[in-house]
């Protein structure tokens, strides 16, 4: 099978999700996950429809937007490093994995020397598995607030990433839990703070994600196929 043909089984299964759970499927967006893939292979998926790519890699990412031929948008998906910020400052429009106030302030100077507002993410850890980032479900309200206040972050919402299951209803309690957290933190009406994303669900569970309420669903094995090695 094709990208464009694998592109259109995804979205035929994201329709049909959404509907099943009484929403429309425009609330839901693909985001491609390219990385380890080519530069003609996010090109083809461009030609094809799909815009928006998700990348975990900055210096995979930096070499790799210069090489796409197409108009793309890109969002920054992987676990992120502080020293790294500068180099994707001003190239994704939204980053999923701000875990800690920290990343979040290297974030804010990074985008206010362009003069600019990033969209962010903040990723939780609804699992509580040591070897996954992001913030607890019992402190991210505390981090949203503090990231609030930076003014040239601004949050989107939340992300997370269940522990893997072979069953993907495994994985529902956890989106369930996302949804909650940001059901909680709307409420709170935290100024600069909008709960209007959730990106949760890969290419094994991304149907129940999107009935747990999914805006954001993140699948690349599905439309790419096997990944390429890795670009450092």
């Amino acid at each position: 099978m094709s990208i464009a043909g694998n592109l259109g089984i995804i979205e035929e299964k994201i329709a049909a999700a959404a509907v099943k759970a009484g929403r429309a499927p425009s609330s839901v967006r693909l985001v491609a996950v390219s990385k380890m893939q080519s530069a003609a292979a996010v090109d083809a998926a461009a030609r094809a429809g799909q815009r928006l790519f998700g990348e975990n890699y900055v210096q995979e990412l930096a070499a790799k937007s210069e090489e796409v031929r197409e108009s793309v948008t890109w969002h920054f998906i992987g676990s992120l490093q502080s020293n790294k910020v500068r180099l994707i400052a001003g190239l994704v429009t939204m980053i999923h994995s701000v875990d800690r106030l920290s990343l979040a302030q290297e974030i804010d100077r990074q985008w206010g020397r362009l003069g600019k507002v990033c969209d962010v993410l903040v990723q939780v850890n609804v699992s509580g598995e040591s070897t996954k980032s992001g913030s607890s479900s019992g402190q991210v309200l505390d981090l949203v607030r503090d990231i609030s206040r930076l003014s040239h972050v601004r949050i989107k919402g939340l992300m997370t990433m269940p522990p893997f299951f072979d069953d993907p209803e495994g994985a529902r309690p956890f989106f369930r839990e996302l949804r909650r957290l940001s059901g909680l933190i709307g409420d709170e009406g935290i100024a600069n703070v909008e709960m209007t994303e959730l990106s949760m669900g890969m290419s094994g569970d991304f149907q129940v994600a999107i009935e747990e309420g999914a805006t954001l669903v993140r699948i690349g094995s599905a439309i790419f196929g096997e990944r390429i090695a890795r670009v450092r």
